[in-house]
């Protein structure tokens, strides 16, 4: 008995989430169902024609050289220091008062995702740099592990974001309006973090005790030692939003900058190269067999029209649009307790995405739709980085805290999932706050 092309695509995610659940890679729990349905809606000469093709098609996509240069730029600034500087120059700045080291820890996260692009990235390296200082001077280690794992999902809120741009290239958006539409809803999230950390240390004060005042050229010297992070951060993105290079030409520059900056500070020395080569390769690997399991099984979607067949139903239903979109976030939370935000965006966005710019949101054009959408997706699966029983973030930060248990980390981060919550429905409820620097840049 054949199988329809609706039973198929059911039983592959079916078969995708109970090897998921097997603890089976992502990438091949994507993979393997999605070559055993192209199998069956084809032949196994049309499935060996695409595996012989597939690879190559995915491997030499220009726009996606974007993501190892990103991420080697950020490896070059881990390793050459700039993480330590941050930190030190934004405890010089509000590290006296109460909560400053945590409020410290948000803001060197946000500055240092500026040239990083990942989340776990930015969330092992300020961990390292900010946790024993915490520590050091009476931070609960509930409050301290969770202020440093939702500051590190800024890795990804505050381009360069590798999600944000895997969400470009799947929807054919312009990567740079993309940065630009996330900039103002990424400083937002790290200013609502800090008056979490705020309201944390008002309510509990003697789990938040300030750090002692430094002297004023000792603080002026930690501010002064952070200008190459900044020089890079405007160069980098001054040339992208201007347009004197393209987002990986800029991502390009960045890495030789930050390599640059590395040498003449004298932190990057051949072992240091040696582990953030290696360490961009790892990472980049893993990130291109996610897309290449996404790849084969959207392939099979597609044979089974299965986002067409959605797109078709999400239109005519009786329910305001904006409830649609708003569901969809909700699926994204729950998808986040059992998948990273890369394999999320790979298998949903060639279905979701369709279906959302079929609908009527706030009379927006296509491209705003698709921009505003975008930013909408980005903050949602950032919960999924903090939020139990997963939270990537929560374990990369516990595993370098080990005297904190988990489960005091995620009731730490209780109240910055309500914020995450709170600013996403903002975000929802008022696009203009992620249009608007793209209209004034790109009008």
């Amino acid at each position: 008995m054949s199988l329809s092309a609706a039973q198929v695509g059911l039983t592959m995610f079916a078969v995708m989430l109970l090897l998921m659940a097997s603890r089976v890679p992502i990438a091949a729990a994507m993979f393997l169902p999605g070559l055993a349905g192209y199998f069956l809606m084809t032949d196994a000469a049309s499935t060996l024609n695409l595996l012989k093709g597939n690879a190559v098609a995915r491997l030499t996509v220009y726009d996606l050289s974007v993501i190892p240069l990103f991420l080697l730029m950020g490896q070059f600034a881990s390793q050459g220091g700039l993480s330590r500087d941050l930190f030190r120059a934004a405890s010089a700045a509000i590290g006296h008062v109460r909560g400053g080291l945590a409020m410290a820890a948000i803001l060197s996260a946000g500055a240092f995702g500026a040239v990083c692009g990942s989340s776990v990235a930015t969330s092992a390296t300020i961990t390292q740099v900010a946790y024993p200082q915490m520590r050091s001077h009476g931070y609960s280690g509930r409050l301290a592990t969770a202020t440093l794992a939702a500051g590190g999902t800024l890795g990804i809120l505050i381009p360069p974001s590798v999600p944000l741009v895997v969400y470009a290239i799947l929807t054919e958006q312009n990567i740079a309006k993309l940065f630009a539409a996330a900039m103002v809803p990424g400083i937002i999230a790290m200013l609502g973090y800090i008056v979490v950390v705020a309201l944390y240390a008002r309510a509990r004060p003697d789990l938040a005790p300030p750090a002692e005042r430094g002297k004023r050229d000792e603080r002026a010297r930690a501010l002064v030692a952070v200008w190459p992070i900044a020089f890079v951060f405007l160069v980098v993105f001054g040339g992208i939003y201007t347009g004197a290079f393209s987002p990986t030409e800029g991502a390009a520059v960045g890495a030789i900058m930050t390599f640059l900056v590395g040498l003449a500070r004298r932190e990057l020395d051949r072992r240091a190269l040696a582990d953030s080569l290696i360490a961009t390769a790892e990472t980049t690997a893993m990130v291109f067999m996610i897309f290449l399991g996404a790849d084969m099984m959207n392939a099979t979607l597609a044979l089974t029209e299965m986002p067409k067949m959605v797109a078709q139903w999400v239109t005519t239903l009786p329910i305001p649009d904006l409830s649609i979109v708003l569901a969809v976030m909700l699926l994204y939370v729950l998808l986040g307790c059992v998948m990273d935000e890369l394999s999320m965006l790979l298998l949903t966005i060639p279905v979701i995405f369709p279906a959302v710019m079929g609908l009527e949101l706030w009379g927006l054009k296509y491209e705003a739709k698709a921009l505003w959408f975008g930013i909408l997706v980005l903050m949602t699966v950032g919960i999924g980085l903090i939020a139990p029983p997963i939270g990537l973030n929560v374990y990369v930060v516990n595993n370098l805290a080990k005297d904190v248990p988990m489960s005091e980390t995620y009731r730490g981060v209780m109240p910055f999932l309500a914020w995450d919550a709170a600013r996403c429905i903002l975000l929802l409820l008022f696009p203009g706050l992620s249009l608007w620097l793209v209209t004034v840049l790109f009008a």
